[in-house]
């Protein structure tokens, strides 16, 4: 669960001069429209037998619907998996101001994020029981830029190929509010085998 409070943080007294920092940082100043984000996760399980004896279907799936605890990394970023299936996973995830890079967009690797883990998940989801994989080649082609009040995002990724020692998948990032193409990506997975 991830939430957002966009009211000013209370004041800090600045650092005096003198302070001594780590070379190339700043300490900011106080600021009353300093804002905060905090999120909260659940710990990734041990991995019990019953876990271990699942498809990577039927991991998605459980996450999905809160059975097992969701990825860490989605209520860091604020993403979340809406849907699930053979060869299929869908994430939707939502920009903001928390996540701007120097030029005030925000930052690629958003994008990339929300693309490596639907691409991943879609290859998941062919797996057995016990097999596992890592992204090997991550491609990203950004079309237009994301902005803070960009509204949600959806990011659909379909595997291509699951071989015995490979896999690749490709994905599509779409805005949930006007359908335009935002960015698009592929992977090559390796796939390991128990």
């Amino acid at each position: 669960m991830t939430t957002y409070d966009m009211t000013p943080a209370a004041s800090t007294p600045a650092a005096p001069a003198s302070a001594a920092s780590t070379p190339g940082t700043a300490t900011p100043a106080a600021s009353p429209d300093l804002r905060t984000r905090t999120h909260s996760w659940q710990p990734r399980p041990e991995p019990t037998p019953e876990i271990l004896g699942m498809s990577g279907l039927e991991i998605l799936r459980a996450a999905m619907e809160g059975r097992l605890p969701a990825a860490s990394i989605m209520s860091t970023l604020g993403f979340r998996l809406t849907e699930v299936g053979e060869g299929l996973a869908v994430f939707e995830g939502d920009p903001g101001d928390h996540l701007l890079n120097p030029m005030g967009t925000v930052h690629g690797g958003f994008l990339a994020t929300l693309l490596d883990s639907a691409l991943g998940s879609a290859v998941m989801s062919r797996l057995a029981a016990g097999t596992m994989y890592t992204t090997v080649q991550l491609g990203v082609h950004m079309i237009r830029p994301v902005l803070a009040d960009t509204p949600a995002l959806r990011c659909e990724g379909r595997a291509l190929h699951v071989g015995r020692t490979t896999a690749t998948a490709e994905a599509r990032v779409v805005g949930t509010h006007d359908g335009r193409l935002y960015a698009h990506g592929t992977t090559t997975c390796a796939i390991l085998r128990p």
